[in-house]
């Protein structure tokens, strides 16, 4: 249900290029720069949301979805699971067609919501490990 295989292709292939990955910093140690660097090579801008606002991957970074001044897509999350229902919210807020919730990230009730708001919703998935399957 929450990695629906058609939905997981339509965020990747359709969806649109500019995510917002929340979460990510300049620590190449974390999960979310590595995940970003491979959004790259698959031909995504990636956007740093972050408290510290630092430019990552070449992006400028962003304190919040509100700030980022151009369309965004996609909103990928790696946050705790119990700050993510907010981010889903501000997702559907600033416009974006999908929200992705990383691996072992999951809330049922900001799934719901965000269905219910028309976006598109992967959750408790992994772009990184997604993309390469698709066979582009």
């Amino acid at each position: 249900m929450y990695g629906d295989p058609t939905t997981i292709r339509r965020v990747l292939t359709e969806r649109g290029d500019t995510w917002a990955v929340v979460g990510l910093s300049s620590n190449q140690q974390r999960a979310a720069y590595g995940v970003a660097a491979v959004l790259q090579r698959f031909g995504k801008r990636v956007v740093p949301v972050h408290p510290k606002a630092e430019t990552v991957l070449g992006e400028q970074g962003y304190t919040s979805l509100a700030d980022i001044p151009f369309p965004v897509d996609v909103v990928d999350v790696f946050v705790n699971s119990a700050l993510a229902g907010p981010v889903a919210d501000e997702a559907a807020a600033i416009g974006a067609k999908a929200v992705w919730f990383q691996l072992g990230v999951v809330d049922e009730e900001a799934y719901e919501r965000t269905r219910a708001a028309g976006l598109d919703m992967v959750m408790d998935r992994c772009p990184a490990i997604e993309i390469p399957l698709l066979g582009r």
